[in-house]
Formats: structure tokens, C-alpha cells, sequence
């Protein structure tokens, strides 16, 4: 992860650092799939799947650049701050296949306050990528603490997992839920019961 100037001074640049996607090579691979899986793919409905599938996939697996805009917090605003059903859409690194769902995201701010845009910018920064649920929700979670240095924050992902409705067990409509608490919120109970309130779920 790239991360220039300064948190008290200008907004900080974010930018995904990734291996570059090598869209000749994936496209390739789509096509050796296609033919393993007893497909022709020179087949007129075919034939331009491997493109298709390659850019897709790179979509998928890039996150947009974004400027990590925040402001003093001059009135001295010390309750909860939360985005509720930010859409989640990433890869199951096992299967990969979709899954997606919404993000809650909370913080009780420190010095700074932060664009409530960023909130949904950073869930998308670790959900373009293989992922695991519970990786995404930590990642979130320490990121903003990180960054932010807040005196709390709380993260919950509710998803649905392609990979389990569609293959397997097909459970359809079974949602997974992770969460993710840091300072305040992980600590003092009336907080974090807070929290999970205004979330709508119960910790």
C-alpha cells in the first residue's frame, strides 16, 4: 500500500500496491479452462469469453484510488459516528467466486474526523482483492485505527458466499457475519453494546 503526504497537513493519496494483472496471460488461462472443462472456445458464443472473464476479473481486483480526506474535530464530537450498509462485493480466495453483502462501520473520533465517503472508499480498497471475510472485516478494522487514530472503531460484515449457495451445501440466503473491534468499542461494554445497536445486530 502506497500512502503519500500527511495526515495533519494535506489529504492523504491511497493507492492499492499489487502485482500488475497480465490480461494476455489471463485470458489465456480462461481459454485453457473453457477447453478443460469440455468447452470449445473458439465457438462463436465463446469466442470472446476469455477477454470478457480476464477484464472482469481485473475490475474485480482493482481498487479505485481515493484521497483520505479528514478535518479537525474542532466541537470536540465524541459519539459514535457510523455508515450502515456500505455494499461489499469480493472474491472467496478458495472458490473463486463471489461474495457480497454490506458493511457497518464505526468509529468514536479522536482529533480527527474523517469524510464519511472514505469509510465505503476503504471497505473497497481490501474487498477488491481474494479474500477471506474475516481478513476483510480486520483489515478494515486496523487500517482505520491506523490511520485515523481514533479512540475506537467497530467493523461488521454481513455477506452471502457464493461458494456456499451455489455449490456444496447451496445454501442460499445464509448471510456470514464478522466483526472487528479496536480501543473504546472493544473495551467498554456500553459501547460496544452501542455499537452493535445501531448496527442492528446484538453482540
Amino acid at each position: 500500500m502506497a500512502i503519500s503526504a500527511d495526515l495533519e497537513s494535506v489529504p492523504l493519496h491511497i493507492v492499492a500496491r499489487r502485482e500488475q494483472i497480465d490480461l494476455p496471460a489471463a485470458q489465456r488461462a480462461v481459454a485453457d479452462l473453457l477447453t478443460a472443462l469440455g468447452r470449445d472456445p473458439q465457438s462463436a458464443h465463446l469466442a470472446d469469453t476469455p477477454r470478457r472473464v480476464a477484464n472482469a476479473y481485473a475490475e474485480m481486483l482493482t481498487p479505485r484510488e481515493f484521497e483520505l480526506t479528514t478535518f479537525p474535530n474542532d466541537e470536540g464530537y465524541d459519539e459514535l459516528v457510523l455508515a450502515k450498509d456500505i455494499p461489499v462485493q469480493s472474491l472467496c480466495e478458495h472458490h473463486l467466486l463471489p461474495f457480497q453483502g454490506v458493511a457497518h462501520v464505526g468509529y468514536l473520533p479522536g482529533d480527527r474526523i474523517l469524510g464519511l465517503s472514505k469509510l465505503a472508499r476503504v471497505v473497497e480498497l481490501f474487498a477488491r482483492d481474494f479474500q477471506v471475510q474475516e481478513r476483510l472485516t480486520k483489515q478494515v478494522a486496523d487500517w482505520l485505527q491506523d490511520h485515523l487514530e481514533p479512540k475506537g472503531v467497530g467493523v461488521v460484515i454481513e455477506a452471502e458466499h457464493q461458494c456456499m449457495s451455489l455449490r456444496g451445501v447451496r445454501a442460499t440466503g445464509s448471510k456470514t457475519v464478522t466483526s472487528a473491534l479496536h480501543g473504546t468499542l472493544r473495551n467498554n461494554p456500553s459501547s460496544r453494546a452501542e455499537f452493535f445497536a445501531l448496527t442492528g445486530l446484538t453482540p
